[in-house]
């Protein structure tokens, strides 16, 4: 099918071909901006690639332009004219229209059902005539849908296929797709490739938002780089891999400064371990973690780096291979016994999975304290309270809950309540969102365990920081562990390459 040859496609409104000008869009939660000043233009009948990590401020401006949510400043032209909307429904309208990482179907209605939603508002439906507007386009595009299938059958390349045709079939002329080849095969890729490359012919925009510097290259004629919310720069083709890495990444940081350590006994050993979950799960992933020393987990969200460590903290099993602890074989074991044997897990989700909302400072204290039993000793919480709150400036009382705490001193607090002499931390984005100095004093106190001999596994979004604190860098890809290197042998750019899937 990958190399099947596609019809023109015709929709059933006429080809109205959309040029599409952003001018000085800023998107503000706050005192946070997600995107400052970006300006950029879609020209009709091009593939318009969109490149950066996490936190880019990619999401964001591809949800300004599909009506999700509003821009804080800043005018968006179609045509040359000023075009105001507030709504998906309202950009739909306008011949804008996004498809998602997760396709907005109804998985216990038919393939046919989920077309037909949103073309009509007719209480007399004429199946037959969208049927055939189904199958005609499906088969201009190269797909093999069948109508009367329930939606919960399909693959993740089918459901995108089902959504795209959706898409035209309401009359949308830009196509917004956010990371479209996450989780679907390569034979499906090839089909969506060839689709989207029919569709530009034919004059539609389409605008492409991947973390794949090869599907970058191989579809796209322009792509623009954000960072840090802002433009990094654009390029049109032909595309230079070193140069687009360097606007993804940035320059390079200083040479760390890391203190040598002697290679310490393995505390955790996975060999060939697999598990489902995420956009892509984790495959085959063999490694281990020694004591003293400081791994770094880089990739971009859902290349696997999260499944690693909830295996590793035992709060997922594997699905195949072996986890061994203390010389000990531990998977398929719960959550508590990798606990007892001295794992500590901090979570990035700090309300939603670290703390409790609704208790304070001093209840979170007690609660850790209280080893056995149901009886709390309050007045040695609420002293025990105190000291943390003291040590670890935290800015709150043993009263606070724990929700009116800030970013920082929720994760001050959650440092609190790790155990004195951990044997493994697994630590989840440790400083996201705080600033220089409460980065530097966090690091100062982990470094206290890792001279223990504690091992550390930390997982961040900033290669700056992993190249500055880890002795070791694990990188991971679509599912896989993809390069395992002490950092001072590898360089911002070489990680960027992994990290893009060039590696």
């Amino acid at each position: 099918m990958a190399g099947k040859a596609l019809h023109p496609v015709t929709c059933p409104l006429s080809p109205y071909f959309m040029r599409i000008e952003l001018h000085d869009i800023h998107k503000y939660y706050g005192v946070s901006r997600a995107n400052y000043g970006i300006s950029l233009t879609i020209e009709p009948g091009t593939i318009h690639g969109i490149l950066g990590e996490n936190g880019a401020g990619k999401s964001t401006l591809m949800k300004i332009m599909a009506g999700i949510i509003r821009k804080s400043r800043g005018t968006i032209l179609i045509n040359g004219q000023p075009a105001d909307y507030c709504s998906p429904e309202q950009a739909m309208k306008l011949g804008l229209g996004m498809l998602y990482q997760d396709p907005l179907d109804f998985p216990s209605l038919t393939v046919l059902d989920n077309f037909i939603l949103g073309q009509t508002s007719t209480v007399r439906i004429r199946k037959q005539a969208f049927q055939c507007r189904l199958n005609r386009l499906s088969e201009q595009l190269g797909f093999s849908l069948n109508p009367d299938a329930p939606v919960k059958s399909l693959t993740i390349g089918e459901r995108q296929q089902l959504e795209l045709i959706r898409l035209l079939a309401i009359g949308v002329d830009v196509l917004i797709l956010d990371e479209p080849t996450t989780g679907i095969s390569d034979l499906q890729k090839d089909v969506l490739f060839n689709a989207l490359k029919a569709l530009a012919a034919e004059g539609k925009s389409v605008i492409l938002v991947s973390h794949k510097l090869e599907d970058v290259e191989n579809l796209c004629s322009r792509v623009t780089v954000l960072r840090h919310g802002m433009l990094s720069g654009n390029m049109t083709r032909p595309f230079s891999t070193e140069a687009l890495l360097k606007m993804i990444f940035g320059t390079p940081p200083l040479p760390p400064l890391l203190s040598p350590i002697p290679p310490g006994y393995p505390i955790l050993v996975m060999d060939t371990v697999s598990t489902i979950g995420g956009r892509c799960g984790l495959r085959n992933c063999s490694t281990q973690i020694r004591e003293g020393e400081i791994v770094g987990l880089a990739g971009l969200e859902g290349s696997g780096q999260e499944q690693f460590l909830r295996l590793a903290a035992g709060m997922k099993k594997p699905t195949q291979g072996a986890i061994m602890l203390n010389g000990i074989r531990i998977d398929g074991r719960n959550h508590y016994a990798f606990k007892d044997k001295g794992v500590v897990f901090m979570p990035t989700a700090r309300l939603e999975e670290g703390l409790i909302p609704g208790l304070s400072i001093a209840e979170h204290i007690a609660l850790q304290n209280n080893r056995k039993g149901f009886g709390l000793q309050w007045s040695e919480s609420l002293q025990k309270a105190e000291q943390q709150i003291n040590w670890f400036h935290i800015k709150g009382t043993p009263n606070s809950p724990v929700e009116t705490l800030s970013g920082g001193n929720q994760q001050r607090l959650l440092l609190s309540l790790l155990p004195e002499t951990p044997r493994l931390l697994l630590l989840e984005n440790p400083t996201r969102g705080l600033d220089v100095e409460s980065t530097h004093w966090i690091w100062e106190q982990l470094q206290r365990h890792r001279l223990r001999q504690a091992g550390i596994v930390f997982s961040s979004t900033e290669l700056d920081e992993i190249l500055m604190i880890a002795h070791r860098i694990l990188v991971f890809f679509d599912g896989r562990l993809t390069m395992d290197v002490d950092t001072k042998q590898t360089n911002i750019h070489e990680l960027g390459r992994a990290i893009a899937g060039k590696h």
